[in-house]
């Protein structure tokens, strides 16, 4: 038999055997090099850059750039990407821009929503004709064997294998541009929109049931209106009062807080906890005073454990920090020489840096992540360059920790994917 013909039996459905044990073999590789990648890591606190292996059979085996370096401050935690996670998507899924990452506080499940519309349509090939909105995608007659847009929602477990996925769906009207995700305390999962007319979000349970929506499409009156978003960023839970905060975002200047139990409005601010104005203070100049009102999106809400609520301007480069009333209490802007899309993508805390000392700040701009010294809000480290190799990122969108302190990360644009980095020890 010839080598050709050996592997179209090793894929086609006449040899299911060799099948499945090819994909045996597959799993095997995957994770001896996991488990050789991750006895590696330790190498990483020597102040490398990269990590390499030892030469096995006349071969450098290579791990990506991770975080390491000969300055890292003192409790700043360390991340090598894992480039096998995760899994291979079923039912020859693929995805486009993910704009939204959350990972679920009671399972560690990484739920991501991503834009099914945004994959280009040769790569899309075996996607039957969709029209959901004012979005079509996909083909009629079909134009190829790959492939199939997955669900925008997306629940991953903790090996990257699919858990769950929905999407549109009967009795609600779903996004023109899907943005955010947010899995909250009680298991709910909240998805807003960042597309024309996107003026509402969505509570839903884990199985994609639908429980309400808050605002509807095109029904928007302005960044004062208590009743609507309009094309919503991002959002997030407090657990101790289950009030949702909104940061809203792209169409308004304002963060917005709902009860989560109700979806009744409770408070809303802007820019110095001011009121809202939705005036445009043109592009950003870091030479000029600081706007006194925020450049849009809005793009990044987080709660402290000492009650402050912590919100970015992102085409501004910078962080406001309020207390949980809207009363203001200081800003500082990062990487000012950073124009277009900004530096402030959005803002989350470690979960093992029990003290909260740090700020974790994702840059799609400059395809860094950013810690800060939260009391000063300046940078004390920064990882990541832009590329599309593992480890790497392309328009860095989103970050999320698990409760292990690993990092997952989502990526817009060009991106098209979610990575996951390990923590390393120390």
């Amino acid at each position: 038999m010839s080598a050709s013909r050996a592997r179209q039996q090793s894929t086609g459905a006449s040899a299911p055997s060799v099948g499945r044990a090819r994909q045996r073999n597959q799993r095997g590789v995957r994770l001896a090099a996991r488990l050789g990648a991750l006895a590696l890591l330790t190498a990483c606190e020597s102040g490398q850059g990269a990590v390499q292996g030892a030469v096995s059979g006349g071969e450098m085996a290579r791990y990506p750039a991770d975080a390491s370096g000969t300055a890292v401050p003192a409790g700043v935690a360390q991340f090598a990407v894992d480039p096998f996670w995760p899994e291979p998507l079923p039912s020859n899924w693929i995805i486009g821009q993910v704009a939204g990452l959350s990972v679920s506080p009671d399972d560690d499940h990484v739920w991501i929503i991503h834009r099914p519309w945004t994959v280009q349509a040769t790569n899309a090939g075996a996607t039957p004709a969709t029209a959901v909105r004012d979005n079509t995608w996909g083909h009629d007659p079909l134009q190829s064997m790959c492939c199939v847009t997955a669900p925008p929602v997306i629940e991953f477990d903790r090996e990257g294998n699919v858990v769950r996925s929905w999407g549109a769906g009967a009795g609600y009207e779903w996004f023109n541009s899907e943005h955010g995700i947010h899995v909250d305390h009680n298991g709910f999962v909240w998805v807003a929109g960042n597309g024309a007319n996107d003026h509402h979000l969505m509570k839903f349970t884990k199985d994609g049931e639908f429980i309400f929506q808050i605002g509807g499409v095109g029904v928007s009156t302005g960044s004062n209106d208590t009743e609507s978003v309009n094309r919503a960023a991002i959002m997030e839970v407090d657990p101790t009062t289950n009030e949702l905060y909104v940061a809203d975002g792209y169409g308004n200047r304002r963060v917005i807080v709902f009860d989560a139990e109700t979806g009744e409005y409770r408070r809303h601010w802007g820019a110095y906890g001011e009121p809202p104005v939705d005036e445009d203070p043109g592009p950003w100049n870091p030479d000029a005073p600081p706007s006194r009102t925020w450049r849009t999106p809005v793009h990044g809400v987080a709660l402290s454990n000492d009650g402050f609520v912590y919100v970015t301007d992102r085409p501004s480069n910078r962080i406001q920090v309020f207390r949980k009333d809207g009363t203001y209490v200081r800003e500082s802007v990062l990487a000012p020489q950073t124009y277009g899309p900004g530096s402030t993508w959005e803002v989350v805390f470690d979960p093992l840096d029990v003290e909260q000392r740090f700020l974790i700040v994702p840059d799609g701009t400059n395809n860094k992540v950013w810690t800060l010294d939260r009391e000063t809000l300046q940078p004390v480290y920064s990882w990541g360059r832009g590329g599309r190799q593992p480890g790497q990122f392309d328009w860095l969108h989103n970050l999320e920790f698990d409760s292990e302190g690993n990092v997952f990360t989502a990526e817009v644009q060009t991106g098209h994917r979610v990575q996951k980095f390990v923590r390393l020890p120390g």
